[in-house]
């Protein structure tokens, strides 16, 4: 695989096993996630060939404990 970056077609990461939320309504609205090395890449379900966002792990560990915290919670409600 060549260089792994923010922004890179979901659709170059060939060898990734994308995963979506259990949660998910079924109609796509949804992201789903993937280990790329050492990284998590991030995509819109809707557009499966779309940019993905590409995280560190510490990173992604950070956001998803905002998330747990409440810490955007004005943001969907």
């Amino acid at each position: 695989m060549d260089a792994i970056y923010n922004g890179i077609s979901a659709g170059e990461l060939k060898e990734v096993h994308w995963i979506k939320a259990s949660r998910s309504d079924g109609v796509n609205e949804c992201i789903e996630v993937a280990e790329v090395g050492e990284n998590i890449a991030v995509r819109n379900s809707r557009d499966p060939q779309g940019p993905a966002l590409v995280f560190t792990r510490g990173e992604l560990s950070a956001f998803a404990d905002g998330v747990r915290k409440g810490e955007f919670r004005h943001l969907t409600d």
